[in-house]
């Protein structure tokens, strides 16, 4: 007896591809491993057979391969119409059966991982048809109504680890095998695959030019479905240069000008391309055609995916982002770091892989395109490198309506939100918080409510174009994930770990309203650096984020190096300080982005009982505001933002679509309920605005 194999069973309806997606799985398979394959249609007594060929492979093929054993069954002679011939499959160390009803109710317990491949009606019956001509013809009708009654008495379809859309175009092989690589039950049995999958190359390539990225985002990713800008919007006005610690002194404006640097660009195409969805414990991964399904916490997935250092950095380059996932984590994660479960109507997180990118050097007026060395990777770059010089020449992308004036259809549109909160329930939620802080419970309460308006059909991205227009910001960016589009202004660093460790939190606790009038401008800037109010909000949440980075940082290496500075943005003066840290040699990274997550400066402190309070005192969950939006780089490094003045536009839930924002502020014991809620007002107004909406009156 052998040890037992690891049993993998590709299921799927007739004509789907199932056969030939089993064939060319196991000969890649067999690049590392010994692989035995069974096929189903050899052992169904005759066309109406389905069911007693089921039992037949559970008792006489399944079993004894899942004890090691070899399998000794007889095939059915389809000219005779009767059993024929006794044949041997022998266990391996990977055993591939394939077949309608290989991942039925009775085989389920004995296999390690399903399979399900799908094709569309008229192109089953064509493959079929081609495969087994006239033989099969006259049986199609009465095999197919066999599966119709399998699959309504048999929820195979909730027992999906992998799921295969076969367009019969060769992918589906490569794409199933990466897809397999991400289920926990293979991974001792795939690791040769897996360190395949970490032994890449990377190709670069630098030209110099000073492209408008909108132009150039257009240009490589409009139609594609999952695509990321990291955007530094406000680069422009912020051109300088950093001192050799790659830091600032407060007042100073190199910190913003070292947060506008880099702008990348990129989706899930080419070989590598990937997405995953994580909702509510269970992670969605789409490679290409195949989508793998696993469930656990988001923070443990990541670990896996991400790092150790796979790729390294071109000479010359300079941006920590070496390709790798980019997205957004929702607030809700904190179920995985000390939160209650609050279920959110968008995923919890949403990332993609790109295996090439474009990233944009505002300060050396360069482009570095970047790919993973793949077969597809030399056009890719071809087409890349054409679309940044015909970029370089085009005139600055703008909304093709101002700010302020939404259309649809060529027609005006006018926005009415309104708010999850009236203005007195807010103040009262902002008095509760206040006893919250009288009786010990917590120090700070960062009190938050949300604004949604009927999308009426809003362009995405002449959305965009208009806020980071009107609301340049240092972490703008622009996700597109299917239907669901996010569209940040972000000035809010929440973490970064560079490659060689160094870890940094810049978090943002004071607002005010820019004024046009240059002295009333400055006076403000003056009253928000000097009010002791706003200087207390900031000083505890450096105290809640030095702590966040210790668990993970070396003893004695956590430091401020700006303590409440004061940086300018289009619409707002903000109170900023700087922590930093150096990440302990070893340590899990995704487990200290977890320690940190989410921001303080969005909870208060401390931070798991504010967190409770809010849950109590907030009516509903934040979604995708209060996360993070970034990237998780090949070389290890993270640059992760705060998700604040965004605007989030997707689904309803009933067939419509909404737009949604965020507003909050943080509530101390001095806090004055009129001036908090002119406080969010003031948050909501460079969104609003460049959508041509007011802040809600009831």
């Amino acid at each position: 007896m052998t040890p037992a194999p690891v049993i993998i069973a590709i299921d799927g309806r007739s004509g789907a591809g199932k056969t030939t997606l089993a064939v060319e799985l196991a000969a890649r398979l067999r690049m590392h491993h010994k692989v035995s394959l069974f096929h189903l249609e050899d052992i169904y007594p005759g066309w109406n057979g389905l069911a007693a060929g089921i039992e037949r492979y559970v008792t006489t093929v399944l079993a004894p391969l899942r004890r090691g054993d070899a399998a000794e069954w007889v095939s059915w002679d389809w000219e005779k119409h009767y059993d024929g011939r006794s044949h041997v499959t022998l266990p391996a160390e990977i055993v591939i059966v394939e077949g309608v009803g290989a991942a039925a109710s009775a085989a389920r317990p004995m296999l390690d991982a399903v399979v399900w491949v799908d094709a569309p009606d008229d192109d089953r019956r064509h493959r079929a048809m081609a495969r087994d001509g006239s033989s099969y013809e006259p049986f199609w009708d009465s095999w197919a109504a066999q599966e119709d009654e399998w699959l309504e008495t048999d929820q195979v379809l909730d027992h999906i680890d992998v799921r295969v859309l076969n367009r019969a175009d060769g992918n589906a092989p490569d794409d199933a095998l990466q897809a397999l690589n991400y289920l926990p039950a293979l991974s001792p049995v795939l690791a040769p695959e897996l360190s395949a999958r970490r032994g890449l190359q990377l190709k670069a390539e630098r030209i110099d030019a000073t492209p408008d990225a909108a132009a150039l985002f257009q240009a490589l990713y409009a139609r594609s479905a999952n695509a990321v800008w990291l955007d530094s919007s406000n680069a422009a006005s912020n051109r300088g240069t950093v001192d050799d610690a790659g830091s600032s002194n407060a007042g100073s404006p190199n910190a913003a000008a070292e947060r506008s640097r880099f702008s990348i660009l990129a989706d899930d195409g080419g070989s590598f391309g990937q997405s995953v969805m994580h909702s509510s414990g269970t992670t969605r991964l789409s490679a290409g055609c195949a989508t793998a399904v696993t469930t656990g916490p988001f923070f443990r997935w990541l670990d896996t995916v991400w790092g150790r250092k796979a790729l390294r950095a071109p000479e010359g380059y300079d941006c920590e982002f070496t390709l790798g996932w980019l997205g957004y984590l929702g607030y809700e994660l904190k179920r995985e770091t000390g939160g209650s479960d609050v279920q959110a109507g968008t995923p919890d997180a949403a990332l993609l892989f790109a295996g090439r990118a474009v990233v944009i050097d505002h300060r050396e007026a360069a482009v570095w395109l970047l790919a993973i060395d793949a077969p597809d990777a030399g056009d890719w770059l071809g087409l890349a490198r054409e679309s940044v010089l015909s970029a370089a020449s085009a005139p600055e992308s703008a909304p093709r309506h101002s700010a302020g004036d939404p259309a649809v259809g060529g027609r005006t549109v006018v926005l009415e939100f309104s708010s999850r909160d009236t203005e007195d329930e807010y103040k009262s939620k902002i008095t509760e918080a206040q006893h919250q802080i009288a009786e010990g419970n917590t120090y700070e309460v960062c009190l938050t409510t949300t604004v949604t308006a009927p999308d009426p059909g809003l362009d995405p991205w002449e959305s965009y174009l208009a806020l980071r227009k009107r609301n340049p910001a240092p972490f703008a960016s622009y996700l597109r994930f299917g239907d669901l589009t996010v569209a940040s202004t972000s000035p809010e660093r929440f973490l970064r770990i560079t490659s060689d460790g160094g870890m940094q939190a810049e978090p943002i606790k004071g607002t005010r309203a820019r004024a046009n009038d240059p002295v009333i401008d400055e006076a403000l800037r003056r009253g928000l650096e000097s009010s002791l109010k706003d200087r207390a909000e900031n000083i505890m949440i450096v105290d809640l984020l030095r702590n966040d980075l210790s668990h993970f940082a070396v003893p004695g290496s956590v430091t401020v190096s700006r303590l409440c500075a004061v940086e300018s943005y289009a619409t707002v003066h903000q109170m900023v300080s700087t922590i930093d840290a150096r990440l302990r040699p070893g340590a899990p990274r995704a487990e200290a982005v977890a320690a940190a997550f989410p921001a303080g400066s969005m909870t208060g402190a401390p931070k798991i009982s504010t967190m409770d309070i809010l849950d109590g005192l907030e009516s509903g969950p934040r979604g995708v505001y209060s996360g993070a939006i970034g990237y998780f780089s090949l070389n290890a490094a993270t640059d992760l933002a705060v998700v604040i003045r965004t605007l989030v536009m997707g689904p309803d839930g009933n067939g419509g679509r909404t737009l949604s924002l965020g507003v909050g502020g943080a509530i101390t014991a001095d806090s004055t309920p009129q001036d908090e809620y002119e406080e969010i007002r003031t948050k909501a107004f460079g969104v609003l605005s460049a959508l041509g909406a007011e802040f809600p009156t009831i």
